[in-house]
C-alpha cells in the first residue's frame, strides 16, 4: 500500500509541474543567443480529430464506420544558463463504431514524461540528467469481440521509468541522445484478476492441486537496467513537423541482453491556426508483454502462441486542435 500512495504522489506532484509550472515568467525571459531561449515557456492544447465512412446503395459494398480521437497536451519547460527543467503531459482516447457492434475503444494513453538537466561545462555538449516517465491508461481493454474479460484496465498496467545519466545535445529541444547505466522500471499491476494471470511480467499467483489459491500474484515489478533514449523534432518543410523518440532498455538481472523497444515517429502537417492532420507510427517490443492467442485466418481455428511479439499501431487523422494559451493568455501586469 505504501508503495501504491508513493507512486500516486509522485505523479501528481509532477503533472501539477507541467500543468501549473509559472506561466508569468514567461513574459520575463531572456535571450542567451538567437537558438537558446531562457526562463519558462509553456504550451496547452486540446484537440478532436474525426472520420466518418457512410454507404448508400453501394455497390461494392462497404460498412458504416465514425470513429474519434480526443487529444490533451501541455508542457512546461525551463531553461538557465546552466540547467533546464522539461516536462510534458499527454492524455488520448479514441473511440470506433461501426454497424452492428458496440462501441471499441481505438486509442488510450495518459503520460507524463520529465527531465532535468545540469550543465557542468559550458563548452561540452554533455548534460548531467534525470529523467522520469509514467503511462498507463484510462479504460479497461479487450480483445474484441470478447467484452466479458478485461485484458488491461486502469494501472494495469502503469509502466514507470526513474533514472540518472547524460544527455548529449547542442539544441537539447531538436535533437538528444540519453543514456541512463541505473533506471529503475517499475510495472504496475493494479488488479487483482491480472495480477494473479502474471499479466505484463508480474509474478502470477500460485495454487495447490485443487485449485485453491496459496499466494496471491504480485502487482508491482522492479527492474534495474540500461536505458538508451534518441529524441528528434525538427519543422521539415513550412507547416510540417516531425517527432521521434525512440527508447530501448534492457535489465541487468533479467535477461540482459534482451532488449524492450519503443519508438513513436509523428508527422504533424498544420492547414490553418486550428487544422491539423496527424500520420503517425508506433512500434513496441516487450519481452514481458506475452501473445498466447492468434486466428488461423483460412480455418478460422484459434491457435495458443505464447510468447512476445512486434506490435504496431498507426495513425491517420485530420481534426481541429486549439491552442489554450493563445485563448487564455496571463496578464501581464504587475
Amino acid at each position: 500500500m505504501k508503495t501504491n500512495l508513493w507512486f500516486i504522489f509522485s505523479v501528481f506532484i509532477l503533472s501539477s509541474g507541467v500543468l501549473f509550472a509559472q506561466p508569468d515568467s514567461v513574459f520575463f525571459q531572456k535571450k542567451k543567443n538567437k537558438d537558446v531561449q531562457l526562463g519558462w515557456r509553456t504550451k496547452k492544447e486540446i484537440g478532436l480529430n474525426l472520420n466518418q465512412v457512410s454507404f448508400t446503395n453501394w455497390n461494392s459494398g462497404g460498412t458504416n464506420s465514425i470513429s474519434g480521437i480526443i487529444i490533451g497536451k501541455a508542457e512546461a519547460k525551463y531553461k538557465q544558463e546552466k540547467w533546464y527543467w522539461n516536462s510534458n503531459f499527454n492524455i488520448r482516447y479514441g473511440l470506433n463504431k461501426q454497424d452492428n457492434q458496440n462501441l471499441r475503444k481505438t486509442e488510450d494513453v495518459i503520460e507524463v514524461i520529465s527531465n532535468v538537466g545540469l550543465e557542468k561545462d559550458p563548452k561540452s555538449n554533455w548534460f548531467y540528467s534525470a529523467k522520469f516517465s509514467f503511462n498507463t491508461q484510462l479504460a479497461n481493454g479487450f480483445n474484441y469481440p470478447d467484452r466479458d474479460e478485461p485484458i488491461s484496465r486502469f494501472l494495469a498496467p502503469g509502466y514507470m521509468f526513474l533514472g540518472l545519466g547524460m544527455e548529449y545535445g547542442r539544441f537539447i529541444e531538436r535533437l538528444s541522445f540519453y543514456a541512463s547505466p541505473f533506471t529503475l522500471k517499475t510495472t504496475f499491476v493494479l488488479d487483482e484478476d491480472l495480477a494473479n494471470k502474471g499479466s505484463f511480467g508480474v509474478d502470477p499467483a500460485i495454487y495447490d492441486l485443487d485449485g485453491n489459491l496459496l499466494r496471491e500474484g504480485k502487482k508491482v515489478k522492479q527492474e534495474l537496467g540500461i536505458l538508451l533514449t534518441n529524441k528528434y523534432e525538427q519543422e521539415v518543410l513550412e507547416n510540417i513537423k516531425v517527432t521521434s523518440l525512440l527508447r530501448l532498455y534492457t535489465d541487468y538481472i533479467n535477461s540482459f541482453g534482451n532488449i524492450d523497444l519503443e519508438w513513436e515517429l509523428n508527422m504533424d502537417m498544420k492547414v490553418n491556426k486550428y487544422v491539423k492532420a496527424t500520420l503517425g507510427s508506433h512500434l513496441r517490443y516487450d519481452n514481458d508483454i506475452k501473445i498466447e492467442v492468434e486466428t488461423n485466418e483460412m480455418t478460422n481455428e484459434e491457435i495458443v502462441v505464447i510468447g512476445p511479439k512486434l506490435q504496431w499501431k498507426q495513425i491517420l487523422g485530420v481534426g481541429v486542435v486549439v491552442d489554450l494559451d493563445n485563448i487564455i493568455k496571463p496578464s501581464t501586469a504587475p
